[in-house]
């Protein structure tokens, strides 16, 4: 699965906006070292650069073409290729910042307790996570999957399980002196209709279900796609979509 950056920035305001909400949360007062971890083409590491001036700030991901944006946008921080699943940091990080990335990774009964470990005395995880499984833009992918002529390559495929707030306060409360979770609706007007909406899901929930088929079952699968959206959101009078989009935030301090 590759993830491409032009895709990502289409709707960047809005992907930001949730950023924001989180790097305000962060009550670690004294930051020297934080990191990005699935910083995409840099939009969050210069959120968070722009909260802690002072530090020193990294950023890691794994797609080649997300880090060359985010060089290109900040040539004065260090961003490295890296799996945020093997990540080890060289030393211990005041802020760990995740923003939209931890939903692609399993097992986050261990990777949460993981990243605590290497967070310095009074050091923050700070985490925001799509919370949309079951929003209509979801099922219409799992219908679209099972429904059409590549379900048997779908056989046993699913996104990687998500969780809730009370999960991550039990695994987290225990190993923090602090841990706020909450969730919030952002309503995203999206100019251009349910072809907007497509185009949303193309820089990421989508992405991982076209990279099981050819270009051909690609182009059909995106049709169905776009009609079973049509039949879910109401494109208003000025043509535009209003999408709710619910994320689960944690904010946890070492």
């Amino acid at each position: 699965m590759s993830w491409h950056a032009q895709q990502y920035s289409i709707f960047e305001a809005q992907r930001t906006r949730p950023v924001r909400d989180l790097i305000a949360a962060i009550p670690t007062a004294v930051v020297r070292n934080a990191i990005d971890l699935g910083c995409g083409p840099g939009n969050s590491t210069e959120i968070l650069a722009q909260r802690f001036p002072q530090a020193h700030i990294s950023g890691l991901d794994s797609a080649a073409d997300m880090l060359q944006a985010a060089r290109e946008r900040l040539p004065h921080m260090s961003f490295e290729a890296g799996d945020i699943g093997h990540w080890q940091a060289a030393q211990r990080q005041d802020v760990i910042l995740a923003n939209a990335s931890l939903q692609w990774l399993p097992d986050h009964d261990q990777l949460y307790p993981h990243l605590v470990a290497q967070l310095a005395a009074g050091g923050t995880l700070a985490v925001q996570t799509p919370d949309n499984l079951e929003e209509p833009a979801h099922r219409a992918l799992r219908k679209v999957a099972e429904s059409g002529p590549w379900a048997e390559r779908f056989a046993g495929f699913a996104l990687p399980p998500r969780h809730g707030a009370s999960f991550y306060y039990r695994l987290l409360k225990p190993l923090c002196q602090q841990v706020d979770v909450w969730r919030t609706t952002y309503h995203h007007p999206l100019a251009g209709g349910i072809s907007a909406v497509v185009e949303w899901f193309r820089g990421s929930a989508l992405g991982p279900y076209l990279s099981q088929l050819d270009a051909h079952q690609a182009e059909a699968f995106v049709a169905q796609y776009h009609a079973e959206l049509a039949k879910a959101y109401e494109v208003l009078p000025d043509g535009s979509v209003l999408l709710p989009f619910p994320r689960l935030f944690v904010v946890a301090q070492r």
